[in-house]
């Protein structure tokens, strides 16, 4: 039988639950989604609008109404995240140091090596990361300042600056490249996302720093490698290759997107990229899985460090379903099938009247019942498998034909019904459904808030802000939290210099005024 951990709840995590208190919003006026939000007061919006549920409410209408349930409330006695800070980290005492500008894989990686309790150190130019000025349409509103400088950041760079300390660094110098060396012999991890070459023009490759530090693991993450005849570079004016470069190089983007034959071009029918940087994102991950990987075998087996190479086309490769067996199945290119799923029918979201649902009609079960249920307000569709001898076949029904007319009737139904009134209608069947939720609903869903998926902190340069709680965070006994997210350039120089160089504060700012750091 498992152990089971009983924490005492420290006295400030019972007030997460408590009812917040919420500025008085003067004026609010919104017809429609697409209108823009008119609010005077305050500039935040105030999250979360109704307090999710408390821990007592739950145990009382869920887990107690079914004994089935037991197990559900005991996943809660251990995994909630008002536990976290009473726990120790998975890698305390492990040190990382995060060198590069303009990417999201070597940061993401970071930020989750952060998240479960290793030190890092991002490097940054004096000058800071470009990506700290990147804000959506170049508006500066749309930044966060700091309360003390005034200084203006991106959300996205201080999304993925949490945990992590700030210094600056002119790795063009000759003092500065002596500085990263002192500091690379303290460290455990380094995290480099610069164009090839890069660094070992400056003698701070990994082949010039496993000398000075054995038991390094150095990872570098970029689009589409360092080596080869397609190695990732830098344009004629400087700028680096950045994620959509890795997201075209491996089919990503031709294979996102409606298929031609069903859509003009000129109605959607071209290929599509993921919004995000979900390329990065993904490598990010990667690499974070590498340098573990390499941890575990430096720390049980070898002794020594190791140097590692993550892409973002290669780890998008990895997960692009099976588009690469099935050129090699039969030489040809599997057409792009928009939301559809060429393996299920049905299996994709439907247009409804206040939104999209998504339905699973993965097995003949289900996919019976979905028809029972439309039928009963739609009798057409039932007629239609009546009819059609194909639909009664799982093979069958995955053909064009078959998917575009079961999903014309299901889109008929859906139009006439909002996304509640469709899912009471389809659990009463047991189907597998869900609404597909806009960012606002995600961040007032009383689940999310209640476990939490979304939450806010308080930092101490940027206030509050609202932030995704990382999903490396349910851990029994050494879970990953967030203990800051934003960090002004430079703020732990002095901190960090003095630490683990022995730079005093004079010697700090004569290096300051020389342009080092």
């Amino acid at each position: 039988m498992a152990e089971e951990i009983k924490l005492t709840l420290p006295p400030q995590a019972e007030k997460r639950h408590a009812p917040r208190k919420v500025q008085e919003v003067k004026e609010i006026e919104i017809t429609s989604r697409e209108d823009t939000l008119e609010i005077n007061s305050p500039e935040v919006r105030p999250w979360p609008v109704t307090p999710p549920p408390s821990p007592d409410e739950v145990m009382e209408k869920v887990y107690a109404a079914r004994r089935a349930e037991e197990f559900g409330k005991w996943c809660e006695d251990n995994l909630r995240m008002e536990y976290n800070f009473l726990k120790p980290e998975a890698l305390q005492g492990y040190r990382v140091l995060e060198v590069g500008t303009w990417k999201l894989s070597g940061p993401f990686a970071c930020s989750l090596l952060a998240e479960l309790g290793a030190e890092v150190i991002k490097v940054e130019p004096p000058e800071g990361d470009p990506l700290r000025k990147l804000t959506p349409f170049g508006r500066e509103e749309y930044m966060l300042e700091d309360v003390y400088s005034g200084e203006k950041c991106g959300l996205e760079f201080i999304h993925e600056c949490r945990n992590k300390y700030s210094i600056t660094l002119n790795l063009d110098t000759e003092e500065g490249q002596e500085m990263f060396k002192n500091l690379a012999a303290t460290v455990d991890v380094i995290v480099e996302y610069y164009p090839p070459g890069y660094m070992d023009e400056r003698g701070l490759s990994y082949r010039y720093l496993e000398k000075i530090n054995p038991k390094l693991v150095y990872c570098w993450t970029g689009e589409v490698g360092q080596w080869g005849p397609m190695k990732d570079e830098v344009s004629k004016f400087g700028q680096p290759m950045l994620d959509p470069f890795g997201m075209v190089a491996c089919s990503w983007v031709a294979n996102t997107g409606f298929p031609p034959d069903l859509l003009p071009r000129e109605k959607g029918g071209n290929p599509t990229r993921s919004g995000p940087w979900f390329a990065d994102y993904t490598a990010g991950e990667q690499a974070a899985v590498n340098i573990l990987a390499a941890l575990y075998w430096r720390d049980e087996f070898s002794g020594e460090g190791q140097f590692i190479e993550t892409t973002s086309a290669e780890a998008l490769m990895d997960i692009l379903d099976f588009d690469i067996t099935w050129y090699g199945f039969n030489a040809s290119i599997k057409a792009r099938t928009g939301s559809w799923d060429p393996n299920l029918n049905q299996y994709a979201w439907n247009p409804c009247r206040d939104g999209y649902m998504m339905i699973g009609g993965q097995t003949d079960r289900l996919w019976y019942r979905i028809g029972m249920c439309i039928e009963r307000d739609y009798p057409e569709f039932g007629r239609l498998i009546g009819e059609d001898p194909l639909l009664k076949e799982v093979g069958a029904r995955n053909a064009l034909e078959a998917l575009t007319k079961t999903y014309t009737l299901t889109t008929r139904w859906l139009r006439e019904i909002c996304r509640k009134e469709a899912e009471d209608k389809l659990m009463e069947y047991e189907i597998a459904a869900g609404p597909l939720l806009f960012i606002d609903e995600v961040a007032e869903f009383p689940h999310f808030k209640y476990r939490p998926w979304v939450d806010t902190i308080e930092d101490e340069h940027y206030g509050t802000l609202l932030y995704a709680y990382p999903p490396d965070g349910f851990q029994m006994r050494t879970p990953a939290r967030v203990k800051w997210l934003g960090r002004p350039l430079g703020k732990d120089n002095y901190e960090i210099y003095m630490k683990y160089l022995g730079i005093d504060q004079w010697k700090l700012r004569e290096l300051e005024e020389k342009g080092v750091v």
